[in-house]
């Protein structure tokens, strides 16, 4: 599967050549500069724009962290993943590249982090830009200035609307008077792995007059993966994966090899005039999920086996996903004297197309497929999404006390998808006389086909006014506008029970599907923020935030759900308030579990910055409380047990988030953070948890009550790194790191109940030493130094881990419950080459 596409060599091939193609044009090289560093030579002090003005971070009223690219190299931060951790009040739930990772602001979090899969959003709860466009995508940290990670709702900052925060990649912009370029290569092996990992990439930037500059960069990644499955059967629906015949290993199975690339021209005729094209391209092909069955201990799994190995999956079919984004980006800016203009505008598409195991879930429902001994199913899930969005605002360039932000959005997004499920030869089996089923026996053996699609406009009107009293206290009131409507549609087939000539939609012709008036929705609304900060003396400020969140609904993408038939073998679709699910009276239907309402948040903070000991020491803090109004929260349909989000009666956050930089001498720095979360439900929310009730898999609901934990997030958080730099005889220098990072526990289903599976607190060490010269450097790293094996998620539970009796008599091992690990440890060499003069 280490293969590239036709379209990646393609856009490969497009980056390149015109990055070949500008050096020819270019002068001689001459040295690169980093551009909106640090000041006072103090990296760790970061100048940024997160409030649309060039700022330190010291000198923000807001809880901003800024990670520049310093920072990045040094630390070897390749992705979010990396990066998070060193945030205080921010974490994320890392589950490799094959599903998505949702990033959790301060606990507020969507689902119970199950098995969700390919999420294109980040979860929900932060809006994602890159540059100045609202998008999402899980960015490879290449030839980037800075990351900033904004804590609290900004949506009178910013388009795009933020529940919880925001976070902002700020790519290099090409730079005029000047040609440089870098190169930069590493290779690395982990623990577990039967091959190695590597990645290589170039920046350029070249400066072909004084008003024209191009800056490129292409990286490509191959990481080896470390995750073996152990059970993939030769022929699916004829090998028997309950036996050890006909079974294969796939090593390193879980390995993904990623294109990023972007290039960027950048136009400034005038010095009050700077545009900036740039497309972006990334594309990433996995090979499968990153997840750990060790802890199913089947008997008679693999030939008698009593476990798999903590690194070993049990999945009989392999899993690929290929997931692609590309955006185009114009980005303007004009100083018109009394405030300056800034236009962007973003042309985004995102693709993914996947496969995988869909056995465990079929056999535990317990519709019959577990009556055939071979019995291996697999779901194809394709999806596309396009989104244009449009942003436009003015900052005033005032001298004076006052001070104003007025800005525009608008956004459409347009998203289509299905899920196509087989089970070949099935229908043979059940339809022998024995059982005779009479089922239609496909040719291609499609058993379930669902689609979705649906289209998003969003509007918003937002804006901040600033007064300073006395030159020391600072009033900021702002306010959204904001408007959105939501129109979707879903169907669900069983294709066994229709007739042979049934055919399954092609992409293009869910995209084109008539939307349903029943899952049509809107809102409109306000939203407000005042912010008071008191800056005591040039070392130390204060700051008291109110300010309010806002996250539009959605659908769940699924079918409704026909009228109770008790004669009805099978059912995957989703219920309407007061629909009957069962046979009993009383089984009806309190929810809607076809599409969720919009949730809000109210963030009450207080905070502090302060720079200490001649500036060679910075500390700040913020304690809040946020009260989560009608919070969107994961829970599953009462047929088959999918995944869905619904709005559960109300929820809180409150902590407490410290951050410290060090720079005890010239050599030697430390950098520490601490958060503390408490997040829970302040209401009693009904059937918001599945649970299962051993023997077999029956199931039900249970209640998520007032003062439940949330879960998918920690209490506590801390990390510290620390750096020595020596200095060698021949002006070179030797750079020692390391770093801590450490969590908590964390529950998988709100107040761990029903069938609630709780992950262990986990601390990740690691170390470098890097060799520094003028114009290149090279580092030998340890990731992951003590090789601490770490669960971060969770799909299914233990409850799973029960046997089903086959129609022979013979034993059936579901497999459905597993966990998604963090890497071994990983050994590599990283260098970098600078050319210039």
């Amino acid at each position: 599967m280490k293969t590239r596409t036709t379209g990646r060599i393609a856009r490969a091939a497009l980056l390149s050549s015109t990055m070949i193609a500008t050096a020819y044009a270019a002068p001689a090289l001459a040295q690169d500069g980093e551009e909106g560093a640090s000041t006072g030579g103090d990296k760790n002090i970061i100048v940024v724009t997160a409030t649309r003005r060039e700022a330190s971070v010291q000198d923000i009223p807001l809880n901003i962290a800024a990670v520049g690219s310093a920072q990045i190299e040094e630390q070897g931060l390749t992705e979010l993943s990396d990066l998070l951790p060193f945030v205080p009040g921010i974490n994320i739930v890392d589950r490799g590249g094959r599903q998505g990772n949702p990033v959790i602001v301060r606990g507020l979090n969507v689902d119970a982090i199950g098995s969700g899969d390919g999420n294109n959003d980040g979860g929900g709860t932060v809006a994602t830009y890159i540059g100045e466009i609202p998008v999402f995508v899980d960015l490879k940290l290449n030839d980037l200035e800075r990351v900033e990670v904004l804590l609290g709702p900004q949506g009178t900052l910013y388009g795009a609307g933020t529940l919880g925060g925001a976070i902002r990649y700020i790519p290099r912009k090409p730079q005029f008077g000047e040609t440089s370029a870098s190169v930069r290569g590493e290779i690395s092996k982990y623990d577990e792995a039967s091959s190695l990992s590597y990645e290589t990439g170039v920046t350029v930037n070249f400066s072909l007059s004084d008003t024209f500059a191009i800056r490129g960069s292409l990286d490509w990644t191959d990481e080896s993966g470390f995750i073996d499955y152990v059970n993939v059967v030769d022929q699916i629906g004829v090998t028997n994966p309950d036996t050890g015949a006909g079974l294969n290993r796939v090593k390193d199975a879980d390995g993904e090899q990623t294109l990023s690339g972007r290039i960027a021209a950048r136009w400034e005729p005038t010095d009050w005039f700077d545009a900036t094209l740039t497309y972006y391209y990334q594309e990433a092909d996995i090979e499968g999920r990153r997840v750990s069955h060790w802890r199913n201990n089947v008997p008679g799994l693999l030939d008698g086996n009593p476990s798999v190995g903590r690194y070993e999956a049990a999945f009989r079919v392999r899993e690929p996903n290929t997931i692609k984004n590309d955006l185009i980006a114009l980005e303007v800016v004009a100083d018109l004297g009394f405030a300056e203009l800034t236009s962007a505008t973003g042309w985004s598409t995102f693709s993914d197309d996947g496969q995988r195991d869909q056995t465990n879930l079929l056999i535990t429902l317990e519709y019959s497929y577990e009556l055939f001994p071979a019995f291996t199913s697999f779901t194809r899930e394709v999806g596309e999404e396009e989104r244009i969005n449009q942003e436009i605002r003015l900052v005033s360039k005032n001298d004076g006390p006052f001070n104003w932000i007025i800005g525009g959005y608008y956004n459409r997004a347009d998203t289509a998808g299905s899920s196509s499920e087989f089970v070949p030869n099935y229908v043979p089996y059940v339809n022998q006389p024995a059982l005779g089923f009479g089922l239609t026996d496909r040719p291609d053996a499609l058993e379930y086909f669902s689609t979705a699609r649906s289209r998003l406009t969003e509007t918003a009107l937002f804006g901040e006014l600033s007064y300073t009293f006395f030159d020391q206290l600072t009033l900021t009131v702002g306010s959204r506008y904001y408007d959105y409507s939501l129109k979707a549609a879903s169907t669900v087939d069983f294709p066994l029970f229709e007739p042979l000539s049934y055919t399954p939609l092609t992409l293009d012709q869910v995209a084109s599907q008539a939307f349903d008036p029943a899952l049509a929705q809107s809102d409109n609304g306000f939203l407000f923020k005042g912010n008071l900060s008191w800056e005591v003396s040039d070392d130390f400020l204060l700051y008291v935030t109110v300010s309010e969140g806002y996250r539009i609904g959605g659908v769940n993408g699924l079918g409704d759900c026909p009228p109770f038939d008790p004669n009805a073998t099978q059912g995957a679709c989703a219920l309407a308030p007061g629909q009957q699910f069962g046979p009993n009276p009383g089984d009806i239907s309190i929810r809607d579990e076809r599409q969720f309402s919009p949730d809000k948040t109210r963030n009450y903070e207080i905070g502090f910055k302060s720079t200490l000991a001649d500036g060679a020491l910075t500390f700040n803090g913020a304690l809040y409380y946020i009260d989560w109004i009608d919070p969107q929260l994961g829970s599953a349909t009462v047929n088959a047990n999918i995944p869905i989000t619904v709005n559960g009666s109300g929820a809180e956050s409150k902590g407490i988030e410290l951050s410290a930089s060090w720079r005890a001498t010239d050599r030697f720095q430390l950098r520490g953070n601490f958060s503390y979360t408490d997040s829970t439900l302040t209401d009693l929310t009904p059937d918001l948890i599945r649970t299962i009730t051993p023997p077999g898999f029956g199931s039900g609901f249970e209640d998520g009550q007032a003062g439940d934990r949330l879960p998918g997030s920690p209490t506590t958080q801390f990390s510290v790194f620390g750096a020595y730099n020596q200095p060698l005889g021949n002006g070179d220098e030797l750079v020692f790191n390391g770093s801590l990072s450490y969590q908590s526990n964390v529950l998988t289903t709100t107040g761990a109940r029903g069938s609630s599976f709780t992950l262990g607190g986990y601390a990740v060490a690691n170390a470098a030493v890097t060799y520094e010269a003028d114009r290149w450097s090279a580092t030998l790293f340890v990731d992951n130094l003590f090789d601490k094996f770490a669960e971060t998620g969770a799909i299914g539970t233990p409850l799973f881990n029960q046997t089903v009796t086959d129609f022979e008599g013979g034993t059936v091992y579901p497999r459905a419950f597993s966990t998604h690990i963090l890497p071994p440890r990983q050994i590599g060499l990283r260098v970098k080459i600078d050319f210039g003069n």
